[in-house]
């Protein structure tokens, strides 16, 4: 039974995406060790919060970098997946469908993923636990990326926290007059829920074309 073969196409794409992380993480192309995956301290808007977390800790998320993690994943994947198809052709003389295969790797795969996960988070150096508690964000400066801030309709801004890492989050104005553009710098000055409000750190200077009209 080679890698290569049909029903065992799933692994070896696992493997292949394993390595595509492992020399993007190398040459840093790009970290996506924590990137948007924080989680409000709070559990704000999150009534099972307590089960979700306890989910993600028994599956080691949040223990280790993300790119660490799904890395980890893909090749226990691979390596459950290779063996339940060395099993099931020893033991019926064919290997199982790929598809087949493949759910019954994944299901195993996640809860093994977080035992190693778990010791692994313990001896990864902490340097760049970043996870902070949305509320902290309040008083920091952010910037409309998309849309236009009105009253009762929102637009996206993004911000970074006290430790450089950027954050996405939904902002009204403060006065609900206000409207506030793409490209507007504000600042956070409150929160409801898992809604900012900000105000504007300068007025908005009319083209020509708009002083016209």
């Amino acid at each position: 039974m080679t890698l290569l073969e049909p029903h065992n196409m799933p692994f070896a794409a696992a493997l292949v995406i394993m390595l595509i992380l492992a020399v993007v993480q190398l040459i840093g192309i790009a970290d996506f060790g924590d990137a948007d995956f924080n989680l409000d301290a709070d559990g704000d808007g999150l009534p099972d919060a307590g089960m979700f977390d306890g989910l993600l800790t028994l599956l080691g998320i949040g223990r280790v970098p993300l790119t660490i993690w799904l890395a980890l994943f893909l090749f226990l994947f691979a390596g459950i997946g290779l063996s339940v198809q060395e099993l099931a052709t020893s033991l019926t003389g064919s290997p199982l469908y790929s598809w087949l295969a493949a759910v019954i790797a994944g299901v195993a795969a996640l809860p093994v993923t977080g035992v190693f996960a778990r010791p692994l988070g313990r001896i990864l150096p902490k340097d760049h636990t970043t996870a902070v508690s949305t509320e902290s964000l309040i008083g920091r400066r952010a910037k409309i990326t998309d849309g236009v801030a009105r009253a009762g309709s929102p637009a996206r801004a993004k911000v970074k926290d006290a430790h450089g890492q950027t954050h996405h989050v939904m902002v009204e104005p403060h006065e609900a007059s206000s409207e506030i553009h793409a490209g507007d710098e504000v600042l956070l000055v409150r929160r409801e829920g898992s809604q900012f409000y900000a105000t504007a750190l300068a007025e908005r200077r009319l083209s020509p074309t708009q002083i016209e009209q």
